[in-house]
């Protein structure tokens, strides 16, 4: 499956609290039609990676202002629907008050493009309505905020829930096979077989 990765950087706000973050934004498809995964920060250089093809989805990983900051000038731009779980409807209010989402992405839905099918994978912890996109065929899933290089997506903060994010892992995610790779949603890509023996010892250690 061709893989396009595009970066922006910016702020990350929740709970009176900002932090400076660079964001992994993914489109997939081939050299007609494409689906982007996440719209971060700035629309403009989405829009100039997509160059011209036609977006069939603009899939939102889930509802955090990072993650969801350019999707509505990106739909404008592109004239693509926007595709967010419906549990993080407050969240997206919250950056969007006067807009709405075209599309309530709902688990076991697949999208097609250039030949490829992307199941979606409701897992959530990081927030309530963070979703992975999974292609089997290839053997790669989009794992958003909710596993990274290194462990499992932050928690602590409102709407997020670490036994909740330990449970969709290791129930959905570390179900895939092990050399599955992970194209996140900040940072480097792994593979699920590099964070299995992590994932499984924070849920022993916490009980999850």
């Amino acid at each position: 499956m061709p893989i396009e990765l595009v970066t922006t950087d910016g702020i990350f706000a929740l709970d009176g609290g900002e932090w400076e973050v660079t964001n992994n934004i993914w489109i997939v498809g081939d050299d007609r039609d494409v689906i982007v995964i996440d719209a971060a920060h700035d629309h403009q250089p989405i829009v100039d990676a997509v160059n011209g093809r036609s977006v069939k989805a603009i899939v939102l990983t889930h509802g955090h202002n990072d993650h969801i900051n350019a999707a509505v000038p990106l739909r404008h731009a592109v004239d693509a629907p926007i595709w967010l779980h419906p549990a993080d409807g407050m969240l997206w209010d919250v950056v969007w008050p006067n807009d709405q989402p075209d599309h309530d992405t709902g688990a076991g839905e697949t999208l097609q493009v250039g030949g490829h099918e992307l199941a979606v994978l409701h897992t959530p912890g990081h927030s309530p309505g963070c979703c992975c996109l999974r292609g089997a065929a290839d053997g790669i899933v989009f794992s958003g905020d909710t596993l990274f290089c290194g462990g499992p997506g932050a928690t602590g903060r409102t709407y997020s829930d670490e036994p909740t994010i330990l449970a969709s892992i290791r129930d959905t995610l570390l179900a895939l096979p092990g050399e599955t790779i992970v194209h996140t949603g900040h940072g480097d890509s792994t593979t699920i077989a590099a964070e299995r023996d992590g994932v499984l010892a924070r849920a022993a250690a916490i009980g999850a």
